[in-house]
Order: structure tokens, then C-alpha cells, then sequence
């Protein structure tokens, strides 16, 4: 194994293992925190070496089925950024969480390791495999503080939403092999029909599952039940986006489809104006995020579906530091003030400076202003769907119009003068140095990854992922003005909260009707059939079976003893008989020929003189009898 590829394999091993045995132990409580940390910092640096050196993997695993890794342009630049982004906020966590330390980050570092794997399988099996350790510690994340049920409720939603959809990825998988393609990704495209339609169709609605996009959008209001940093590693670097990230990753298959690259790029962009609304209409600030990520995403969605790879990409890894740099500073504000309310946080970029103006940072960049990074990667992905689909741009535009809308409902609430600021219960009105320098370095990477999408540095994504090089001035202005316009407007009126939105769709609650109320119904049927005939069968089968051993007890009673009596009686004559002839017969033959046998023993001693010439004489007439014998033999014969 060379060091590339030692490099790749500790970039996986180290934080899931460490991760097992945080979470495993509680020995380690008070030093779980700066363990982690280095661990997360360590495979920060495992990855960078590794963007640089693009090792690969590969081992057994089934028959016709390897676990393979490999680290390719696309996961050359995201699998540096989960690293680094699950190390700013494993930092910040340090300043925040104080109970179950242990359990915390070790829950953390496995959630980040799965992400890694993700980002570099390089087939089916090792891409399943990381695909469900992340949702299930997922789960376990968002119903971290398990004592509080609404919380583990929440989780629990979350992860049976996820995993119906993750169902795709077994359909996937088994029409894989049924199309002659294979399990490694990059062949997928060359299953054969109609199985490469059914390969497509599953990852798509996999992936679609884990980004959270319609009609799977709502899970990801309740996973706001987490700790901050739990939700701003889910929203930005890991989970939420490895469903993006599946989707440009198997882009070649949806382009051979026929189909799925257009359903995939109408469903991104249908999500991203409808959830655009959502978060326009939320009234507490991390709703209001949760709902822009799913928004954020759509773009991602669209990339695939137009193949903008690289643009895809740059939007993605853009995304991922402006996301948890605002999830950060919501949970900073939400410990120090112990509100999340909008109307309630008026004031707190005033407070805390650092805080706010990292924010803004953060605010801006989702609004898409001019030169931060969001600006440029929208409209790298919004050049190539003006050329699939002008409906396909408009409704980009009116996406984007939407981002800078409710980006600015956002920054009106956190920079206004009001007493909004003042400490509610449970808030400390403090926020640490630990929780503040993560921020700083993620507003740095919200505004300086704009050179991703800009020239030189997109002309060469686009050569390694397959896209559009570059986005022509006369779009980038267009939607910097577009941007700056309503994020204007947005600031000196009153941002429209549409009711109808507000519940997010009521998409839960379909959810509920289409499919958890029929599955319980369903559940409750089978409960009665189990109850009035599987269980009465079994009571009355063993009901049966104390009056049978009572008929058995009797026939015992009346015929089997008897029986035994005369058998027993039976026995004891044939013994009789038996003793009689051992008496008559066997012993009285043994003496007869005991004495004989004496007999004979005193005939063979008569001729054992001890006589020398006696035994000579013997020897001789034992010779000639065998001379005379041999001799009428011969004649005879």
C-alpha cells in the first residue's frame, strides 16, 4: 500500500474509530473534547493530502462487488471541505456543549467519517455502507438530548423519511447487477435497458431523500431539534448535501437516461421556489435557515440534472461554509439570548459585533450580492439551464430573487433597534472566543470561494468535472442587481410572510395521510388478526393440551400399567426359564468339556519324559507319518 493510499484509508478510519470509541466510553468524558478536535483537525489535513495525491481502493467485498474508494476531481474538492467544516464546528462545540461530551463527539466524528466515505466511493457497496451509518447517526444527533421526547420524535422523522427513500439505492443496486453494469459507479451508465431507467430512478429518489428536496422536504424542519452544531454539520458539509453530491456524482447516468437529468433539474428548481417561500415565511431563525438549505440545494439538484457539474460543485462547497457559518452564529445567539425568534433577536448583531458581522457575511452571501461566493456559483449553474430550458433560468432567477428576499428578513432582524437582545431564560448572554474564531474562518470562505466560479479556477473545474467554464458578465450582473434590488426592498419594508407556507407546505401533514396513517391502520389490522386469530389459535391449542395429557395420564392409569404388570410378569418367567437352562444345559456342558480338556492335558504329558533320545524317537515317527501321508497323497493324486 503506498502512502496515498494509507493517507485515504486513515482519512476514513481515524474519525470513525475515534468516533466508536468516544461514543462507546465514558472514561474519556473529560477529555473527549480535545480529542476530538485534533482527530477532526488531523483528517482535516489526511484530506488535503489526499486532494492532492487522488489514491484509490479497492477490496473484495462480494462476489462481483468490491469496496472501492477512490478520490477523483469531485471528491478532491468536497471531501476537504466536510473535514474542514466538521473541524470549525467541532471548535465551537467545544465552547457549547457541556453534557454527554463524550457520546457528542463521538457521534460527530462517526457522522463526519460516513460523509468522507460518501464523498470517495467509488461503488455501490462502500457507498450503501456510508449511506446508513450517516442517516443513523443522523438520528441519533437529532434526538441527542433523548430525555425530551418532541426531540427524539423529531430524529425519528428524520430518519424513517430518509430511509424510505433510501430503499432507492437497494433498487439501484439490484438492477445493477440485473443490467450486466456493475457495481462501481462510474459504469452504471452502461446497464442496459430497461434497467438503466430503474438504476436512475432509484439513486434519484436516494438522493432527492437525503437533500431534502420535494416531496421529501419537511423532515428537515423537525432536525432543528438538534444541538446548533449538529445542524450546522447536517446542513452544510454532510447529509443534507451528500444528496447533492450523489447527484453530480452519477450526472453521466441521468444524462443517459434521457429523463432524469430534466425530472431531476425541474424538481431542484420547483423546490428551490417553493422552499424559498417557506423561508420567507418562517418567524424563528434557524426554521428560516433549514428552510433556505433546502432551497440552496435545489440549485445543486439543477446542476445535475443540466450536468453543470463544476459549477455544481463550487455551489456546493460555497454553500457549505455560508450554511454552517450561519448556523453557528444562530446557535451562538440562541445560547446567549435562549430565543431563536426573529422578532426577539432584533439587535443581537449590535451586541455581539463579531457575531453579527460574520453573519452578514454569511447573509449576504445566501442573498447572492456581488463579489461573495454564492453570486458566482448560482449563476455558474443558472448558464447551463438558460441553455437546456429558459423556463428552466426564470424560474433560477425567481429562486434567487427569493434568497436575497429572505436573507434580508434575516439581516433586518439581527442589525434593527429594538430590545430584542435581552437575555430570555436559559440564555447566558455570553458568547465565547471558542464560538466566535470558527466564524470568522467560515465568512472567509463564504466570501473568498467565489473564485471557484470565476476565471481561471472554473476554466479548470470545468475541464476536470465537465460543465461550464465560464458565466458571461452580462448574467452575473443581471443577477447582482436582481439581488441587491430585493435585499433593498427587503430592508426598508417589511418582509411578506405568506401563511399557506408558513407549516412548510403542510407537507408532513400529507405525509401523514398518504403514508403513516395508512401504515398505521395497516399495522393496527394486523394487531387485531394477531389478536383475535393467531393468538386465540395458540391459547386454544394449549388449552388442548392439559386435557390430553389428562387422557394420557389415565391410559396410563388403565392400560399402560397393566401392560407393564404382565410384561413384568413375563420377564420374570422367561427368567426362571433362562436360570433353568444356564443350570441344565450351559453349566453342565462346561464341566463335560472341562473335563475332557483335563484328560487330554494328562495324555500330553505322558510323552514328556525329559528324555533326550525319547523326543528324538517321537520326532522321527512324526516324520514318517508325514513321509507315508505325503506318499499315498502322491499316489492317489
Amino acid at each position: 500500500m503506498s502512502g496515498a493510499e494509507g493517507a485515504l484509508l486513515a482519512m476514513v478510519l481515524l474519525p470513525g474509530g475515534m468516533g466508536a470509541a468516544l461514543a462507546l466510553t465514558r472514561r474519556w468524558e473529560r477529555v473527549a473534547t480535545p480529542i476530538a478536535v485534533a482527530t477532526a483537525g488531523l483528517t482535516t489535513a489526511l484530506a488535503a493530502v489526499v486532494a492532492l495525491a487522488r489514491p484509490a481502493l479497492s477490496s473484495p467485498f462480494l462476489a462481483g462487488a468490491d469496496f472501492a474508494l477512490e478520490v477523483d476531481a469531485l471528491a478532491a474538492l468536497t471531501a476537504p471541505m466536510i473535514a474542514a467544516v466538521t473541524f470549525l464546528v467541532l471548535v465551537f462545540a467545544a465552547g457549547s456543549i457541556r453534557e454527554s461530551r463524550a457520546r457528542f463527539h463521538g457521534l460527530m466524528l462517526i457522522f463526519s467519517a460516513a460523509a468522507l466515505v460518501t464523498a470517495s466511493a467509488a461503488s455501490i457497496p462502500a457507498l450503501l455502507f456510508a449511506w446508513e451509518v450517516m442517516g443513523a447517526t443522523s438520528y441519533a444527533l437529532i434526538g441527542f438530548w433523548w430525555r425530551e421526547p418532541h426531540r427524539v420524535s423529531a430524529g425519528l422523522t428524520a430518519f424513517l423519511t430518509t430511509r424510505t427513500a433510501d430503499l432507492g439505492l437497494y433498487v439501484a443496486a439490484g438492477a445493477a447487477l440485473a443490467g450486466g453494469a456493475g457495481m462501481a459507479l462510474a459504469d452504471l451508465p452502461a446497464a442496459t435497458d430497461p434497467w438503466r431507467h430503474v438504476v436512475a430512478a432509484g439513486i434519484l429518489v436516494a438522493a432527492l431523500g437525503k437533500a431534502a428536496q420535494l416531496p421529501f422536504s419537511f423532515w428537515l424542519s423537525g432536525a432543528m431539534q438538534g444541538p446548533s452544531p449538529v445542524s450546522a454539520l447536517l446542513h452544510s458539509a454532510a447529509m443534507v448535501a451528500m444528496g447533492g453530491f450523489l447527484l453530480l456524482r452519477v450526472e453521466p447516468l441521468l444524462a443517459a437516461t434521457g429523463w432524469a437529468g430534466p425530472v431531476a433539474a425541474w424538481l431542484g428548481m420547483l423546490t428551490a421556489v417553493l422552499m424559498g417561500i417557506v423561508a420567507l415565511a418562517q418567524r424563528e431563525l434557524k426554521q428560516l435557515l433549514a428552510a433556505s438549505t433546502v432551497a440552496q440545494l435545489g440549485f445543486v439538484v439543477l446542476a445535475a440534472g443540466v450536468g453543470a457539474v463544476s459549477g455544481g460543485a463550487a455551489h456546493l462547497v460555497a454553500h457549505a461554509s455560508t450554511k454552517a457559518l450561519l448556523f453557528l452564529a444562530a446557535g451562538a445567539w440562541l445560547t446567549a439570548v435562549g430565543t431563536e425568534d426573529l422578532a426577539r433577536l432584533r439587535g443581537v448583531g449590535r451586541r455581539w459585533r463579531v457575531v453579527g458581522v460574520c453573519a452578514s457575511v454569511g447573509a449576504l452571501a445566501l442573498a447572492g450580492i456581488a463579489p461573495l461566493s454564492l453570486w458566482a456559483t448560482k449563476d455558474a449553474v443558472l448558464a447551463a439551464a438558460l441553455e437546456a430550458s429558459p423556463w428552466l433560468y426564470a424560474a433560477g432567477l425567481l429562486a434567487s430573487a427569493l434568497s436575497a428576499a429572505y436573507a434580508g428578513k434575516a439581516l433586518w432582524a439581527i442589525w434593527r433597534r429594538g430590545d430584542g437582545a435581552g437575555v430570555r431564560a436559559g440564555g447566558t448572554g455570553q458568547v465565547g472566543a471558542l464560538a466566535q474564531a470558527p466564524l470568522v474562518v467560515l465568512a472567509t470562505g463564504a466570501a473568498g470561494l467565489v473564485v471557484l466560479a470565476l476565471p481561471p479556477l472554473s476554466r479548470a473545474l470545468a475541464q476536470a468535472l465537465g460543465g461550464h467554464g465560464e458565466v458571461s458578465a452580462v448574467e452575473l450582473a443581471l443577477s447582482a442587481v436582481i439581488a441587491a434590488a430585493v435585499l433593498l426592498l427587503m430592508l426598508r419594508l417589511r418582509a411578506p410572510e405568506p401563511r399557506w407556507a408558513r407549516e412548510w407546505l403542510g407537507l408532513e401533514r400529507i405525509a401523514h395521510a398518504v403514508v403513516v396513517r395508512p401504515s398505521l391502520s395497516l399495522a393496527h389490522a394486523l394487531a387485531r388478526f394477531d389478536d383475535h386469530v393467531l393468538d386465540r389459535t395458540v391459547m386454544a391449542a394449549a388449552g388442548a393440551v392439559p386435557v390430553l395429557a389428562r387422557i394420557a395420564a389415565r391410559a396410563d392409569d388403565r392400560f399402560l400399567d397393566a401392560g407393564f404388570d404382565a410384561t413384568a410378569h413375563a420377564v420374570d418367567v422367561t427368567g426362571h426359564l433362562a436360570a433353568r437352562v444356564d443350570d441344565d444345559g450351559v453349566d453342565r456342558g462346561v464341566e463335560i468339556l472341562a473335563g475332557r480338556v483335563r484328560r487330554l492335558g494328562h495324555l500330553a504329558r505322558i510323552p514328556q519324559t525329559g528324555a533326550i533320545h525319547q523326543y528324538f524317537l517321537q520326532a522321527v515317527a512324526v516324520l514318517a507319518i508325514g513321509v507315508v501321508a505325503w506318499s499315498v497323497y502322491a499316489v492317489m493324486g
